[in-house]
């Protein structure tokens, strides 16, 4: 298959391709092909602590002045799977998909869960191809690009309800 333009999007070039399909492996797919193919699924997992690592080291540096519970709520807005699934669409990540025919039909590369959970693996076989420099030139690029602005998504109302009554000495 052909990951030219995808690699030009991910704004980095794999120097093994193996890597990169096996990333745009959805279990769906190698469960059909039984014992030639591995599923994308460890790679994500690795994907995921290195994106998360990544995100919070950015937000550590650059809002020296909140405290950790604001960092905490940015860092799960910025890698969470609707924000992933966004990064994934502006790189058309969904159509490299390699899926089994269940999904193929069911709209699998439209799916949040599916291309996110494949960009995580994009990362995860970045890292593995070219260090840590290119993962995290990934993440840069397509994820720390959209900075969530004013209040997080996932704002907890009643911690900031707690915390208004501690700083006024309510119980």
């Amino acid at each position: 298959m052909m990951y030219q333009e995808l690699e030009k999007g991910l704004g980095y070039t794999f120097q093994n391709k193996q890597l990169l399909e096996n990333a745009l492996t959805h279990s769906s797919y190698a469960n059909e092909r039984r014992g030639g193919r591995s599923s994308n699924e460890r790679l994500e997992f690795l994907g995921d602590s290195i994106l998360g690592f990544v995100v919070a080291d950015h937000l550590y540096h650059a809002n020296p002045d909140k405290p950790e519970g604001d960092l905490t709520r940015i860092r799960a807005d910025l890698v969470c799977e609707r924000n992933l699934a966004k990064a994934a669409g502006t790189i058309r990540l969904g159509e490299f998909l390699l899926l089994g025919h269940g999904e193929e039909h069911g709209g699998g590369r439209t799916r949040d869960s599916i291309v996110s959970d494949a960009m995580e693996s994009v990362i995860a076989a970045a890292y593995l191809d070219g260090g840590f420099e290119a993962a995290k030139g990934i993440i840069d690029r397509l994820i720390l690009t959209d900075m969530p602005k004013g209040r997080p998504g996932n704002f907890d109302y009643k911690t900031m309800f707690r915390n208004w009554c501690r700083g006024r000495r309510i119980r």
